[in-house]
């Protein structure tokens, strides 16, 4: 397996059309660690005066042992049947500030790295994509706009083949607010009738699609909130064609003890708290935050992928291991 490791804490990108793999790479590397622990002394001091908690929860290993037909929703151990409502109502909760809240959250660095994940697919005319867990289409438009473009060049250049295949881009999402919301985002974009995007409302993990039937297929920021992630790679590999990719974005762990800190607490006492400010509702950040540290780490992922039958399994930490973008190829 190929890994390549990326440490950043802030990053741009200005040119992400332009195919220039660095501007995917800019980094900010942390010289001294004490400059490290004196941001989190005062990150505390500064949410210690804005009233919000310090007490972070405790730390459970993506590892930790299960009761036999029980699976975790955050840090609670629940029973299987119980996980999927519990996860769609807090989507149901948190569909409306959903696009708001990944940019407080990440800084909107989530727009970036859902540029580099289409960036990694190469998307091309007439092909036939799955974007899982897509709901506010957020994936699905950044698909589309990149045909479009690479179709748009090809036009200007004289090639036509292939070109008049019809694109097919299915955003399937088990939850029906989400797909609200990303049907509204297609209507104000001047997207709503457009052919090439389709809307599903499906499972992962028992997917409506034949075998053999997509080119790609992607999933940012939702395989960590199934119930079975076997089952949800297994679906992956099935729907792909021979020669199709499977892409997956995630929250991951990061492995730099100091930053790992700092990110610790932004992650259980600021992100909490902003879910309580902006959209009223702070248990459903809560457990996005749980659901992160009980996703397994990326070399293990790696080889979950791997064991779902795919080829050329590789994982790209961004951020120091705040995100990871993991691919395999069907073969």
């Amino acid at each position: 397996m190929k890994v390549l490791d990326r440490v950043a804490l802030a990053s741009c990108c200005s040119s992400v059309s332009s195919g220039d793999d660095n501007s995917f790479r800019v980094q900010a590397v942390f010289e001294d660690r004490k400059s490290l622990k004196i941001s989190a002394m005062a990150l505390r001091t500064l949410t210690r005066k804005l009233g919000i908690g310090t007490r972070l929860l405790p730390m459970f290993s993506s590892a930790s042992p299960l009761h036999s037909h029980a699976t975790s929703f955050g840090f609670k151990e629940v029973r299987e049947d119980e996980k999927s409502q519990m996860v769609g109502n807090v989507f149901s909760n948190v569909a409306s500030n959903y696009d708001l809240m990944n940019d407080l959250m990440s800084g909107g660095l989530h727009r970036l790295w859902k540029d580099r994940l289409v960036y990694d697919l190469h998307p091309f005319p007439g092909m036939k994509h799955l974007d899982v867990a897509g709901g506010t289409g957020d994936v699905a438009f950044r698909i589309l706009e990149n045909i479009n473009s690479t179709r748009h060049r090809a036009l200007q250049d004289g090639v036509e083949d292939g070109l008049q295949e019809d694109t097919q881009i299915y955003v399937c999402d088990i939850n029906p607010n989400m797909l609200n919301v990303g049907r509204k985002r297609a209507l104000e974009r001047g997207l709503g009738e457009n052919q090439s995007l389709k809307w599903v409302e499906g499972d992962a993990e028992a997917l409506r699609f034949g075998n053999d039937s997509m080119d790609g297929y992607t999933i940012a920021f939702g395989i960590r909130n199934v119930t079975h992630i076997e089952k949800v790679l297994a679906e992956a590999y099935r729907v792909l064609k021979p020669g199709g990719r499977f892409l997956c974005l995630e929250l991951s762990h990061v492995d730099i003890p100091v930053f790992k800190e700092l990110y610790d607490y932004y992650s259980f006492s600021i992100i909490p708290a902003l879910g309580e400010l902006v959209a009223g509702d702070r248990e459903s950040y809560q457990y996005l935050v749980e659901s992160i540290r009980r996703f397994p780490p990326q070399e293990k992922f790696a080889s979950m992928i791997a064991d779902a039958g795919f080829q050329k399994v590789e994982y790209e930490t961004l951020i120091g291991g705040v995100v990871a973008i993991h691919s395999g190829l069907k073969v």
